[in-house]
């Protein structure tokens, strides 16, 4: 029963059906689900809906599960870190993924610690680890994003952000914070039509927490535009 209400929750969240997913996923919980990739996924739809610190319980709950692989574990340390992020401890989230990357780099935590570094306004760190990041891939389009914020955000580079950016939207043309600075580019340079057709595609897509750019911030810089 667990699992069956975790399969339909999932498919529910693939449809957008948010609210109707969080309720089964809550009775598959109740079932006793243990099962990490539906844990994971509720996890993110937590995350998604702003539900922090149930997130966070929920992934300490399951730090032991022993169905946990070494992704899905990797998996878990990273959504822990966003959720304690979002509850205002940015530090404890970044030495969890610091200590995580000493053990074994991967793109996951190359792409959330680089953007957490960002927001703590850390600019040498921010720069170096992104750029380390670039070099284990250089296509990732998160990491491309997150260098081009870097430039963007912390060193007011603009046309050397502008490069990172038009790499990231070259491999993931919804990617909504590369949308969104590209649009501030195109604002500066004055080219409102532009800036316009950017700011309505990154409101189609799905804003996660680890967005600058949230749906409202999105929403504002286009009102302005009207």
């Amino acid at each position: 029963i667990a699992s069956l209400k975790a399969r339909n929750a999932a498919a529910s969240m693939s449809k957008g059906k948010s609210a109707e997913a969080l309720k089964l996923y809550e009775e598959a919980i109740a079932a006793g689900l243990n099962e990490p990739r539906y844990i994971l996924s509720y996890s993110v739809l937590l995350l998604r809906e702003g539900q922090y610190q149930k997130a966070r319980e929920l992934l300490v709950a399951n730090q032991k599960n022993p169905q946990l692989t070494d992704d899905s574990r990797r998996q878990l340390y990273v959504n822990y870190a966003v959720g304690v992020y979002k509850l205002g401890d940015m530090q404890k989230g970044s030495e969890l993924l610091e200590r995580q990357h000493e053990k074994e780099p991967s793109g996951l935590i190359y792409e959330t610690l680089g953007y957490l570094y960002i927001e703590a306004g850390e600019t040498e760190k921010a720069l170096a680890f992104n750029q380390e990041a670039m070099a284990y891939d250089e296509e990732d389009a998160i990491t491309l994003d997150n260098l081009g914020q870097v430039y963007y955000r912390l060193l007011y580079d603009h046309e050397a952000a502008r490069t990172y950016f038009e790499r990231a939207i070259a491999l993931k043309p919804s990617q909504i914070d590369t949308l969104y600075f590209l649009a501030q580019l195109d604002i500066a340079s004055g080219d409102h039509s532009a800036a316009k057709e950017k700011l309505e595609k990154a409101l189609q897509g799905r804003f996660s927490p680890l967005n600058y750019a949230t749906r409202d911030k999105v929403q504002e810089a286009l009102a302005k535009l009207a």
